[in-house]
């Protein structure tokens, strides 16, 4: 087995394991695979960091053409049964990777979606409790990532398994606070042996609630930004434990992969540009997509990319692009690309019929035509009706697209609309087609204002939201909890 030599902290060393269901490019459903992928990379940019991922097997494209080692093996007594355990491990990602090959569980060839998800998280968790709990050197901090690993603060402080756990931080990060992981009270039968008067601490509103218990048993709790935190006490299923909570909670804005998000060295771009070319390179790419998707490139260009799901709010867009089309004779041209609700994408797929070829849709998912649409759009739009972070804003401004954004967790925190001192972008508030209709008004006014839209545009790719600023964060919040 491979241990860690650790050294204090003032020798600037820190072993962080973070431990998620998501890791780019492994395996990726959401904005918690971007983070995941990300995060430990720059940490491990300071000399002496050691920050590692652990996350669950899947036989996917990346796990059967990658190398990985069996690193440590062991059986995991799980409810009535004994379970084989394989930890395996690959270093092509800039950081250790481990992947947790649980018997029973290894076929899994997507992240979510299977009847058991909840047993396979809980077979997770613990066996990679029991893994970490052999090691010669412990990690400094136990970092978790939603809800799938919610139960490793409340194993590592109660459980008696793991008394060496006791003394090592855990940090629970929220990504989207929607999905908590309620269980059924029986999947407790399968939890490593703690005391029974301790089982107020996994419930929240009489059921098994995972978010619940990590907020109530890790050492620091996080969101994705500042603002997310405030509306998850304000207005959330789980305002009144976070009050309650609310001395350990922060929220921490969220950063990009500068190297992997650069238009200057896409691979997936045939016209690469700089903020000192944007606009022949802006221009170029533009071409390429309205001539794919038969639009007039003259006119203005508005896209969305995302999942068609409630949060997204792709419903209330798809109104307000009706009616700028049909009602107000709009110049722009709205695309659309993304998959998610089926209803939803039949209605798109029609309303392209009666679009006079001012509006087009992609259904599905294709790496390659986002990153080209980012390349091409002058704006991007995102309607959301909450958005713990959202990452897609700051992929639009550094290909020097303007997004239009509503007013709502990290879109309120790194979009400064275009009438304030360093605007970036255009904010509305409400949640309704007239807002957005507002919103593209300016769009348009503002594109036909071509010095001031080629000012906004170069000052867009300028921004900074680079993962090196939210690691002096994590930093620091993880120096804050060591004992």
């Amino acid at each position: 087995m491979e241990y860690f030599t650790i050294f204090q902290f003032q020798n600037k060393c820190m072993q962080v394991v973070h431990m998620s269901a998501e890791c780019y490019p492994v395996a990726k459903v959401g904005g918690l695979g971007d983070v995941v992928g990300a995060l430990p990379k720059y940490f491990n940019q300071t000399e002496g960091n050691d920050a590692i991922v652990v996350m669950p097997w899947v036989e996917n494209k990346f796990t059967q053409t990658h190398r990985f080692v069996v690193d440590h093996q062991a059986v995991l007594p799980f409810g009535r049964r004994i379970l084989q355990v394989k930890i395996l491990r690959n270093h092509d990602l800039g950081y250790k990777l481990y992947m947790v090959q649980v018997e029973g569980f290894e076929n899994r060839t997507q992240v979510y979606g299977y009847r058991n998800d909840a047993y396979h998280f809980i077979a997770f968790q613990v066996a990679t409790l029991n893994w970490i709990h052999q090691w010669e050197h412990l990690p400094d901090v136990i970092h978790c990532h939603d809800f799938h690993t919610g139960f490793v603060p409340f194993y590592m402080s109660h459980s008696h398994q793991f008394p060496r756990l006791r003394n090592v931080p855990s940090i629970f990060t929220i990504h989207n606070g929607n999905y908590q992981g309620m269980m059924s009270w029986d999947v407790v039968d399968y939890f490593p042996w703690f005391d029974t008067w301790k089982l107020p601490l996994l419930k929240w509103n009489n059921t098994l609630n995972a978010m619940a218990t990590a907020v109530k048993c890790a050492w620091r709790v996080t969101t994705v930004s500042p603002q997310y935190m405030k509306e998850l006490m304000q207005d959330s299923s789980l305002s009144e434990l976070f009050h309650q909570e609310s001395q350990k909670c922060v929220g921490i804005l969220n950063g990009i992969d500068n190297e992997e998000w650069n238009p200057e060295t896409d691979k997936h771009l045939r016209h690469h540009y700089s903020v000192d070319t944007v606009s022949e390179g802006k221009r170029a790419n533009k071409e390429e997509v309205c001539g794919h998707f038969h639009f007039d490139p003259e006119l203005p260009l508005v896209s969305f990319i995302g999942r068609f799901a409630h949060q997204k709010g792709v419903d209330v867009l798809s109104d307000a692009v009706w009616r700028a089309i049909n009602t107000y004779d709009a110049e722009m041209n709205f695309l659309i690309v993304g998959s998610g609700d089926p209803q939803l994408a039949r209605g798109l797929e029609q309303m392209k019929r009666y679009s006079r070829g001012k509006f087009n849709c992609y259904i599905g998912y294709n790496e390659e035509l986002a990153r080209k649409v980012y390349a091409a759009s002058d704006f991007l739009v995102m309607p959301s009706r909450f958005e713990p972070c959202g990452l897609n804003q700051f992929y639009a401004l550094r290909y020097g697209t303007l997004p239009i954004v509503r007013t709502v967790g990290g879109l309120l925190d790194s979009i400064i609309d275009m009438n304030d001192e360093n605007g970036c972008g255009i904010r509305f508030i409400q949640m309704n087609s007239n807002d957005i209709l507002h919103a593209l008004y300016r769009a348009s006014e503002l594109y036909l204002d071509k010095e001031k839209f080629a000012t906004m545009r170069q000052h867009a790719m300028n921004q900074d939201f680079s993962w090196e600023k939210s690691i002096k964060q994590y930093t620091q919040l993880y120096k804050n909890a060591m004992p």
